[in-house]
Protein backbone atom coordinates (compact mmCIF):
# COMPACT_ATOMS: atom_id res chain seq x y z
CA UNK A 1 0.00 0.00 0.00
CA UNK A 2 1.50 3.15 -1.02
CA UNK A 3 2.09 5.64 1.69
CA UNK A 4 -0.57 8.86 1.09
CA UNK A 5 0.55 12.24 0.07
CA UNK A 6 -0.20 14.21 3.15
CA UNK A 7 2.20 12.08 5.24
CA UNK A 8 5.14 12.34 2.68
CA UNK A 9 4.98 15.76 2.55
CA UNK A 10 4.69 16.04 6.52
CA UNK A 11 8.45 14.14 6.32
CA UNK A 12 9.47 16.44 3.76
CA UNK A 13 8.28 19.68 5.37
CA UNK A 14 9.70 18.36 8.61
CA UNK A 15 13.54 17.51 7.04
CA UNK A 16 13.57 20.76 5.31
CA UNK A 17 12.78 23.07 8.66
CA UNK A 18 14.99 20.61 10.31
CA UNK A 19 17.60 21.33 7.92
CA UNK A 20 17.36 25.49 7.80
CA UNK A 21 17.14 25.69 11.65
CA UNK A 22 20.16 27.64 12.98
CA UNK A 23 19.84 26.35 16.85
CA UNK A 24 17.60 29.13 17.98
CA UNK A 25 16.13 29.87 14.54
CA UNK A 26 15.07 29.03 11.56
CA UNK A 27 16.51 30.73 8.27
CA UNK A 28 13.88 31.13 5.45
CA UNK A 29 16.87 29.42 3.06
CA UNK A 30 20.54 28.41 3.17
CA UNK A 31 20.78 30.23 0.14
CA UNK A 32 19.45 33.59 -0.60
CA UNK A 33 18.58 34.54 3.16
CA UNK A 34 20.71 33.61 5.70
CA UNK A 35 19.44 35.36 8.77
CA UNK A 36 15.90 35.96 10.34
CA UNK A 37 12.76 37.26 9.16
CA UNK A 38 10.46 38.64 11.01
CA UNK A 39 7.14 37.39 9.58
CA UNK A 40 8.78 34.45 7.74
CA UNK A 41 9.74 33.33 11.31
CA UNK A 42 5.70 33.25 12.56
CA UNK A 43 4.55 31.47 9.86
CA UNK A 44 7.40 29.02 10.40
CA UNK A 45 6.44 28.88 13.88
CA UNK A 46 3.09 27.61 12.86
CA UNK A 47 4.50 25.06 11.18
CA UNK A 48 7.13 23.89 13.70
CA UNK A 49 4.19 23.71 16.66
CA UNK A 50 3.25 20.59 14.68
CA UNK A 51 6.53 18.44 14.88
CA UNK A 52 8.64 20.60 17.95
CA UNK A 53 6.25 22.78 20.63
CA UNK A 54 9.90 23.88 22.03
CA UNK A 55 11.79 24.71 18.68
CA UNK A 56 8.30 26.79 17.63
CA UNK A 57 8.16 28.80 21.02
CA UNK A 58 12.30 29.16 20.49
CA UNK A 59 11.83 30.74 17.03
CA UNK A 60 9.68 33.44 18.09
CA UNK A 61 11.39 34.24 21.17
CA UNK A 62 14.69 34.31 19.31
CA UNK A 63 13.10 36.96 16.80
CA UNK A 64 11.66 39.23 20.09
CA UNK A 65 15.09 39.39 21.06
CA UNK A 66 15.74 41.85 18.19
CA UNK A 67 12.50 44.02 19.39
CA UNK A 68 13.58 47.17 20.23
CA UNK A 69 12.82 49.77 23.05
CA UNK A 70 10.07 51.78 21.10
CA UNK A 71 8.10 48.28 20.69
CA UNK A 72 9.35 48.26 16.86
CA UNK A 73 10.14 44.52 15.57
CA UNK A 74 12.55 44.62 13.11
CA UNK A 75 12.14 42.77 9.60
CA UNK A 76 15.43 41.33 10.00
CA UNK A 77 17.18 39.56 13.46
CA UNK A 78 20.49 39.53 11.74
CA UNK A 79 23.29 35.82 12.25
CA UNK A 80 26.32 37.19 13.36
CA UNK A 81 28.22 34.22 11.99
CA UNK A 82 27.03 35.14 8.41
CA UNK A 83 29.84 37.16 6.59
CA UNK A 84 28.65 40.91 5.44
CA UNK A 85 29.01 39.79 2.04
CA UNK A 86 26.58 37.31 2.00
CA UNK A 87 23.55 39.37 2.14
CA UNK A 88 22.78 42.53 1.09
CA UNK A 89 21.50 45.32 2.62
CA UNK A 90 23.10 43.93 5.76
CA UNK A 91 24.23 45.15 9.64
CA UNK A 92 26.46 47.79 8.19
CA UNK A 93 23.88 49.64 5.90
CA UNK A 94 21.54 49.58 8.65
CA UNK A 95 23.73 50.57 11.53
CA UNK A 96 21.01 50.20 14.25
CA UNK A 97 24.03 49.39 16.65
CA UNK A 98 24.44 53.37 16.93
CA UNK A 99 20.77 53.80 17.52
CA UNK A 100 19.52 54.39 21.05
CA UNK A 101 16.98 52.16 22.07
CA UNK A 102 18.10 49.33 19.38
CA UNK A 103 18.44 46.04 20.37
CA UNK A 104 21.62 44.74 21.16
CA UNK A 105 21.63 42.64 18.13
CA UNK A 106 22.49 44.04 15.14
CA UNK A 107 18.84 44.47 13.27
CA UNK A 108 17.37 45.60 10.16
CA UNK A 109 14.99 49.07 11.30
CA UNK A 110 11.55 48.69 8.91
CA UNK A 111 9.65 46.32 10.15
CA UNK A 112 6.81 43.54 8.56
CA UNK A 113 2.85 42.75 8.67
CA UNK A 114 2.48 42.02 12.06
CA UNK A 115 0.99 38.42 12.30
CA UNK A 116 2.97 37.19 15.72
CA UNK A 117 0.71 37.18 18.01
CA UNK A 118 -1.78 34.81 15.39
CA UNK A 119 1.22 32.63 15.36
CA UNK A 120 2.38 32.80 19.82
CA UNK A 121 -2.02 31.66 19.41
CA UNK A 122 -1.49 28.82 17.20
CA UNK A 123 1.07 27.44 19.45
CA UNK A 124 -1.22 27.19 21.96
CA UNK A 125 -4.28 25.31 19.88
CA UNK A 126 -1.59 22.89 18.43
CA UNK A 127 0.64 22.34 21.45
CA UNK A 128 1.10 18.64 22.99
CA UNK A 129 2.51 20.32 26.05
CA UNK A 130 -1.01 23.11 26.97
CA UNK A 131 0.81 24.12 30.58
CA UNK A 132 4.06 24.71 28.89
CA UNK A 133 2.16 26.38 25.92
CA UNK A 134 0.02 29.08 28.78
CA UNK A 135 3.64 29.49 29.94
CA UNK A 136 5.14 30.63 27.14
CA UNK A 137 2.05 33.02 26.19
CA UNK A 138 2.34 34.65 29.85
CA UNK A 139 6.08 35.23 28.25
CA UNK A 140 5.76 36.84 24.92
CA UNK A 141 2.16 38.26 25.12
CA UNK A 142 3.96 42.10 27.04
CA UNK A 143 6.68 41.93 23.78
CA UNK A 144 3.55 41.02 21.32
CA UNK A 145 1.26 44.01 22.91
CA UNK A 146 4.40 46.52 22.44
CA UNK A 147 4.97 45.68 18.97
CA UNK A 148 1.46 46.39 18.21
CA UNK A 149 1.18 49.41 20.61
CA UNK A 150 4.46 50.93 18.13
CA UNK A 151 2.04 50.44 15.30
CA UNK A 152 -1.05 52.77 17.07
CA UNK A 153 1.47 54.99 18.31
CA UNK A 154 4.33 55.69 15.51
CA UNK A 155 2.67 54.71 12.35
CA UNK A 156 -0.91 55.45 12.45
CA UNK A 157 -1.45 58.35 9.83
CA UNK A 158 -3.52 60.80 11.19
CA UNK A 159 -7.60 60.85 10.09
CA UNK A 160 -7.35 56.77 8.73
CA UNK A 161 -6.71 54.74 12.06
CA UNK A 162 -4.59 52.72 10.09
CA UNK A 163 -0.85 52.16 10.08
CA UNK A 164 0.96 53.32 7.01
CA UNK A 165 4.71 51.21 5.57
CA UNK A 166 7.39 53.52 4.72
CA UNK A 167 9.30 50.94 2.44
CA UNK A 168 8.14 48.88 0.26
CA UNK A 169 9.67 45.83 1.96
CA UNK A 170 7.31 46.53 5.09
CA UNK A 171 4.63 45.22 3.04
CA UNK A 172 6.18 41.44 3.26
CA UNK A 173 4.95 41.67 -0.54
CA UNK A 174 8.23 43.64 -1.80
CA UNK A 175 7.70 43.47 -5.46
CA UNK A 176 3.91 44.03 -5.71
CA UNK A 177 2.03 46.28 -8.74
CA UNK A 178 0.58 47.93 -5.98
CA UNK A 179 3.91 50.06 -5.07
CA UNK A 180 4.24 51.02 -8.90
CA UNK A 181 2.34 54.17 -9.02
CA UNK A 182 3.72 55.36 -5.46
CA UNK A 183 7.71 54.22 -6.30
CA UNK A 184 7.29 56.19 -9.57
CA UNK A 185 7.93 59.75 -7.65
CA UNK A 186 11.15 57.93 -5.88
CA UNK A 187 14.32 59.40 -7.75
CA UNK A 188 16.15 56.66 -9.33
CA UNK A 189 19.69 56.92 -8.51
CA UNK A 190 21.52 54.52 -10.26
CA UNK A 191 24.76 55.56 -8.73
CA UNK A 192 23.22 53.66 -5.40
CA UNK A 193 24.00 50.52 -7.49
CA UNK A 194 27.34 51.12 -7.62
CA UNK A 195 28.07 51.78 -4.23
CA UNK A 196 25.95 49.06 -3.09
CA UNK A 197 26.35 45.39 -4.60
CA UNK A 198 22.57 43.51 -5.48
CA UNK A 199 23.13 39.51 -3.83
CA UNK A 200 19.51 38.47 -4.46
CA UNK A 201 20.75 38.25 -8.70
CA UNK A 202 23.70 35.37 -7.39
CA UNK A 203 20.83 33.03 -6.02
CA UNK A 204 17.82 33.73 -8.96
CA UNK A 205 18.08 35.15 -12.64
CA UNK A 206 17.02 39.22 -13.41
CA UNK A 207 13.93 38.12 -14.82
CA UNK A 208 12.36 37.09 -11.61
CA UNK A 209 13.32 40.17 -9.57
CA UNK A 210 12.77 43.04 -8.97
CA UNK A 211 14.40 46.08 -11.93
CA UNK A 212 17.36 47.66 -11.12
CA UNK A 213 15.90 51.42 -11.06
CA UNK A 214 13.10 49.78 -8.41
CA UNK A 215 15.92 48.28 -6.32
CA UNK A 216 17.97 51.80 -6.60
CA UNK A 217 14.40 53.12 -5.39
CA UNK A 218 14.54 50.81 -2.44
CA UNK A 219 18.00 51.54 -1.74
CA UNK A 220 16.95 55.23 -1.64
CA UNK A 221 13.74 54.85 0.69
CA UNK A 222 15.86 52.70 3.15
CA UNK A 223 19.08 54.74 3.53
CA UNK A 224 16.60 58.07 3.62
CA UNK A 225 14.96 56.35 6.72
CA UNK A 226 18.32 55.13 8.25
CA UNK A 227 19.58 59.25 7.75
CA UNK A 228 16.59 60.37 10.04
CA UNK A 229 17.42 57.85 12.59
CA UNK A 230 14.22 56.11 11.87
CA UNK A 231 12.06 58.82 12.49
CA UNK A 232 8.58 58.19 11.97
CA UNK A 233 7.40 61.26 13.33
CA UNK A 234 9.47 63.12 10.01
CA UNK A 235 7.81 65.80 8.18
CA UNK A 236 5.62 64.24 5.65
CA UNK A 237 7.01 66.76 2.90
CA UNK A 238 10.70 65.00 3.84
CA UNK A 239 9.19 61.17 3.13
CA UNK A 240 9.03 59.47 -0.49
CA UNK A 241 7.03 56.71 0.50
CA UNK A 242 3.81 56.47 2.51
CA UNK A 243 1.07 53.91 1.84
CA UNK A 244 -1.47 52.12 3.99
CA UNK A 245 -1.44 48.43 3.02
CA UNK A 246 -4.83 45.66 3.62
CA UNK A 247 -2.73 42.91 3.92
CA UNK A 248 -0.67 45.06 6.76
CA UNK A 249 -3.45 46.20 8.44
CA UNK A 250 -5.79 42.70 8.05
CA UNK A 251 -2.75 41.08 9.85
CA UNK A 252 -2.75 44.00 12.52
CA UNK A 253 -6.29 43.55 13.21
CA UNK A 254 -6.52 39.80 12.86
CA UNK A 255 -3.34 39.72 15.51
CA UNK A 256 -5.67 41.81 17.75
CA UNK A 257 -7.94 39.03 17.89
CA UNK A 258 -5.63 36.78 18.67
CA UNK A 259 -4.10 39.22 21.59
CA UNK A 260 -7.64 39.16 23.15
CA UNK A 261 -7.85 35.32 23.34
CA UNK A 262 -4.16 35.25 24.71
CA UNK A 263 -4.86 37.75 27.22
CA UNK A 264 -8.07 35.70 28.40
CA UNK A 265 -5.66 32.44 28.62
CA UNK A 266 -3.40 34.58 30.99
CA UNK A 267 -6.27 36.35 32.97
CA UNK A 268 -5.92 39.54 31.62
CA UNK A 269 -8.70 42.11 30.15
CA UNK A 270 -9.02 41.07 26.15
CA UNK A 271 -11.58 44.17 25.30
CA UNK A 272 -9.01 46.17 24.54
CA UNK A 273 -7.38 43.84 22.14
CA UNK A 274 -11.16 43.59 20.73
CA UNK A 275 -11.97 46.95 20.10
CA UNK A 276 -8.84 47.69 18.60
CA UNK A 277 -9.61 45.01 16.38
CA UNK A 278 -13.16 46.21 15.67
CA UNK A 279 -11.60 49.87 14.83
CA UNK A 280 -8.85 48.86 12.30
CA UNK A 281 -11.75 46.51 10.09
CA UNK A 282 -13.96 49.29 9.96
CA UNK A 283 -11.41 51.82 9.11
CA UNK A 284 -9.85 49.65 6.62
CA UNK A 285 -13.53 49.37 5.02
CA UNK A 286 -14.36 52.55 5.14
CA UNK A 287 -10.92 53.97 3.37
CA UNK A 288 -9.47 50.77 1.73
CA UNK A 289 -12.75 48.81 0.11
CA UNK A 290 -12.65 49.76 -3.88
CA UNK A 291 -16.30 49.13 -4.48
CA UNK A 292 -15.81 49.67 -8.42
CA UNK A 293 -12.81 46.44 -7.97
CA UNK A 294 -15.15 44.89 -5.04
CA UNK A 295 -11.69 44.42 -3.16
CA UNK A 296 -8.97 46.21 -0.77
CA UNK A 297 -6.64 48.11 -2.18
CA UNK A 298 -3.78 50.05 -0.87
CA UNK A 299 -4.08 53.65 -0.09
CA UNK A 300 -1.32 56.33 -1.24
CA UNK A 301 -1.04 58.83 1.15
CA UNK A 302 0.94 60.93 -0.11
CA UNK A 303 -1.64 60.89 -3.13
CA UNK A 304 -4.69 61.09 -1.39
CA UNK A 305 -6.05 58.19 -3.15
CA UNK A 306 -6.49 54.63 -3.87
CA UNK A 307 -3.97 52.61 -6.01
CA UNK A 308 -6.41 50.63 -8.43
CA UNK A 309 -4.95 47.12 -8.23
CA UNK A 310 -6.39 44.04 -7.84
CA UNK A 311 -3.48 41.44 -5.73
CA UNK A 312 -4.04 39.14 -3.31
CA UNK A 313 -3.13 41.91 -0.53
CA UNK A 314 -7.18 42.55 -1.33
CA UNK A 315 -8.39 39.42 -0.58
CA UNK A 316 -6.45 38.60 3.20
CA UNK A 317 -8.94 40.45 5.00
CA UNK A 318 -10.89 37.50 4.50
CA UNK A 319 -9.29 36.61 7.66
CA UNK A 320 -11.57 39.08 10.02
CA UNK A 321 -14.85 37.55 11.10
CA UNK A 322 -16.00 41.09 11.57
CA UNK A 323 -16.45 41.67 8.00
CA UNK A 324 -19.90 42.42 6.33
CA UNK A 325 -21.42 39.79 4.34
CA UNK A 326 -21.52 42.16 1.50
CA UNK A 327 -17.60 42.22 1.87
CA UNK A 328 -17.14 38.93 2.34
CA UNK A 329 -19.61 37.97 -0.79
CA UNK A 330 -17.50 40.71 -3.07
CA UNK A 331 -14.19 38.91 -2.28
CA UNK A 332 -15.13 35.06 -2.52
CA UNK A 333 -16.66 36.30 -6.04
CA UNK A 334 -13.40 38.41 -6.88
CA UNK A 335 -11.39 34.99 -5.51
CA UNK A 336 -13.82 32.52 -8.17
CA UNK A 337 -13.69 35.34 -11.22
CA UNK A 338 -11.37 35.20 -13.76
CA UNK A 339 -9.20 37.43 -11.73
CA UNK A 340 -7.89 35.15 -9.37
CA UNK A 341 -9.40 32.18 -10.88
CA UNK A 342 -10.30 29.96 -7.72
CA UNK A 343 -12.26 27.69 -9.43
CA UNK A 344 -10.17 27.08 -13.11
CA UNK A 345 -8.34 24.62 -12.69
CA UNK A 346 -5.86 25.76 -14.91
CA UNK A 347 -4.96 28.00 -11.77
CA UNK A 348 -3.39 26.48 -9.08
CA UNK A 349 -3.21 28.53 -5.70
CA UNK A 350 -3.99 32.44 -5.48
CA UNK A 351 -1.91 34.77 -7.93
CA UNK A 352 -0.17 37.33 -5.94
CA UNK A 353 -1.91 39.52 -9.00
CA UNK A 354 -4.90 40.04 -11.48
CA UNK A 355 -4.48 37.34 -13.70
CA UNK A 356 -6.07 39.42 -16.46
CA UNK A 357 -3.92 42.49 -15.74
CA UNK A 358 -1.90 43.31 -18.81
CA UNK A 359 1.54 43.40 -16.81
CA UNK A 360 0.85 40.40 -15.12
CA UNK A 361 3.66 38.19 -14.49
CA UNK A 362 3.52 34.24 -13.50
CA UNK A 363 7.51 34.18 -12.67
CA UNK A 364 8.06 38.21 -11.89
CA UNK A 365 8.51 38.61 -8.00
CA UNK A 366 5.17 39.44 -6.27
CA UNK A 367 3.69 40.31 -10.12
CA UNK A 368 1.35 37.50 -10.86
CA UNK A 369 3.24 34.15 -9.36
CA UNK A 370 1.49 32.18 -6.29
CA UNK A 371 2.91 32.10 -3.00
CA UNK A 372 1.67 29.50 -0.37
CA UNK A 373 1.94 31.77 2.52
CA UNK A 374 -0.53 34.54 0.93
CA UNK A 375 -2.73 31.68 -0.26
CA UNK A 376 -2.91 30.09 3.28
CA UNK A 377 -4.01 33.32 4.58
CA UNK A 378 -6.55 33.48 1.85
CA UNK A 379 -7.59 29.54 2.65
CA UNK A 380 -7.47 30.43 6.94
CA UNK A 381 -9.88 33.00 5.98
CA UNK A 382 -12.22 31.19 4.05
CA UNK A 383 -12.33 29.05 6.91
CA UNK A 384 -13.15 32.05 9.52
CA UNK A 385 -16.54 32.59 7.29
CA UNK A 386 -17.42 29.15 6.60
CA UNK A 387 -16.51 28.91 3.21
CA UNK A 388 -14.72 25.11 3.09
CA UNK A 389 -16.15 24.98 -0.18
CA UNK A 390 -13.44 27.15 -1.60
CA UNK A 391 -10.80 26.51 1.09
CA UNK A 392 -11.32 22.18 0.12
CA UNK A 393 -9.49 23.73 -3.85
CA UNK A 394 -6.89 25.52 -1.93
CA UNK A 395 -5.91 22.90 0.35
CA UNK A 396 -5.74 20.71 -2.89
CA UNK A 397 -3.61 23.17 -5.03
CA UNK A 398 -1.11 23.73 -1.69
CA UNK A 399 -0.67 19.86 -1.50
CA UNK A 400 0.07 20.06 -4.97
CA UNK A 401 2.31 22.86 -5.90
CA UNK A 402 4.51 21.20 -3.01
CA UNK A 403 4.46 17.85 -3.98
CA UNK A 404 4.94 18.61 -7.87
CA UNK A 405 8.41 21.67 -7.35
CA UNK A 406 9.16 21.65 -3.90
CA UNK A 407 9.29 23.67 -1.27
CA UNK A 408 9.94 26.55 -3.50
CA UNK A 409 9.82 30.28 -2.79
CA UNK A 410 6.98 30.94 -5.27
CA UNK A 411 5.09 29.15 -8.17
CA UNK A 412 4.01 29.90 -11.49
CA UNK A 413 -0.37 29.70 -11.58
CA UNK A 414 -0.58 28.20 -15.12
CA UNK A 415 1.97 25.65 -14.89
CA UNK A 416 3.01 24.89 -11.53
CA UNK A 417 6.44 25.59 -11.66
CA UNK A 418 8.53 26.58 -9.57
CA UNK A 419 10.68 29.98 -8.67
CA UNK A 420 12.58 31.98 -6.56
CA UNK A 421 14.86 29.76 -3.60
CA UNK A 422 14.25 26.42 -3.20
CA UNK A 423 14.39 24.83 0.12
CA UNK A 424 12.06 27.54 1.24
CA UNK A 425 11.26 27.62 5.21
CA UNK A 426 7.49 29.10 4.86
CA UNK A 427 6.29 27.19 2.30
CA UNK A 428 7.59 23.66 4.32
CA UNK A 429 6.12 25.02 7.07
CA UNK A 430 2.50 25.87 5.94
CA UNK A 431 2.52 22.46 4.41
CA UNK A 432 3.17 20.92 6.90
CA UNK A 433 0.52 22.91 9.00
CA UNK A 434 -2.08 22.61 6.31
CA UNK A 435 -1.44 18.58 5.94
CA UNK A 436 -2.12 18.86 9.71
CA UNK A 437 -5.21 20.64 9.12
CA UNK A 438 -6.51 17.38 6.80
CA UNK A 439 -5.27 15.06 9.52
CA UNK A 440 -7.23 16.48 12.24
CA UNK A 441 -10.12 16.92 10.26
CA UNK A 442 -9.86 13.10 8.89
CA UNK A 443 -10.19 13.81 5.68
CA UNK A 444 -9.51 10.86 3.27
CA UNK A 445 -6.22 11.51 1.83
CA UNK A 446 -4.86 12.03 -2.00
CA UNK A 447 -2.65 8.99 -2.87
CA UNK A 448 0.89 9.93 -4.36
CA UNK A 449 1.15 10.01 -7.53
CA UNK A 450 4.29 11.94 -7.96
CA UNK A 451 6.41 13.66 -5.38
CA UNK A 452 10.10 15.49 -5.72
CA UNK A 453 12.27 13.90 -3.61
CA UNK A 454 15.76 14.95 -1.78
CA UNK A 455 17.77 15.01 -5.16
CA UNK A 456 15.21 17.21 -6.60
CA UNK A 457 13.95 14.04 -8.72
CA UNK A 458 10.35 13.01 -9.13
CA UNK A 459 8.77 9.67 -10.06
CA UNK A 460 6.85 9.32 -13.30
CA UNK A 461 3.07 9.09 -14.21
CA UNK A 462 2.17 12.64 -13.00
CA UNK A 463 -1.66 13.44 -12.47
CA UNK A 464 -3.14 16.78 -11.10
CA UNK A 465 -5.36 16.17 -8.32
CA UNK A 466 -7.70 18.77 -9.20
CA UNK A 467 -8.72 17.55 -12.29
CA UNK A 468 -8.99 14.10 -10.51
CA UNK A 469 -10.47 14.83 -7.64
CA UNK A 470 -12.79 17.52 -8.09
CA UNK A 471 -13.71 17.32 -11.75
CA UNK A 472 -13.64 13.66 -11.79
CA UNK A 473 -15.66 11.83 -14.39
CA UNK A 474 -14.25 13.46 -17.30
CA UNK A 475 -10.85 14.20 -19.24
CA UNK A 476 -8.92 17.44 -17.86
CA UNK A 477 -9.15 20.46 -20.03
CA UNK A 478 -5.97 21.40 -19.45
CA UNK A 479 -2.81 19.16 -18.92
CA UNK A 480 0.22 21.03 -17.24
CA UNK A 481 3.50 21.21 -19.66
CA UNK A 482 5.98 19.04 -18.27
CA UNK A 483 9.62 20.11 -17.34
CA UNK A 484 12.85 18.71 -16.50
CA UNK A 485 14.24 20.77 -13.40
CA UNK A 486 13.04 19.27 -10.36
CA UNK A 487 13.88 21.12 -7.46
CA UNK A 488 14.54 19.66 -4.29
CA UNK A 489 13.33 19.79 -1.14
Amino acid sequence: MSESRPSVLRRAAIRTLASNWRGSSTVPSPSLYPHQWSWDSAFIAIGLSHWSQRRAETELLSLFGGQWRDGRLPAIVFDPSVDEEWYFPGPSFWRSDVIPGAAPLATSDIVQPPIHARAALDLLRNAREPARARAFLQRIYPRLRREHDYLATRRVVDGSGLAAIVHPWESGLDNSPSWDAPLARVPVDRSLLRRYQRRDLQHTGSDERPTDDDYARYIRLAARYRDSGYDDSRPRSSVEFLVIDPLFNALWAWSEEALADIAGVIGLDPEPHLRRARCLGEAMTELLFDPELATFTAYDVLAGSRVPRRTVAGLVPLVLGTLSQGIVRSLTQQLTSVHFGLLDTDIAGIPSYDLCAPDFDGRGYWRGPTWLNTTWLVWRGLRVHSRDDLAAPLTEAMLELAAEAGFREYFDPRTGRGHGTRHFSWSAALVLDVVQHLSRADTTTMPVAEIADDRGEATSGRRHPRHSGRHAGGPPRHRRQSYSERPAW
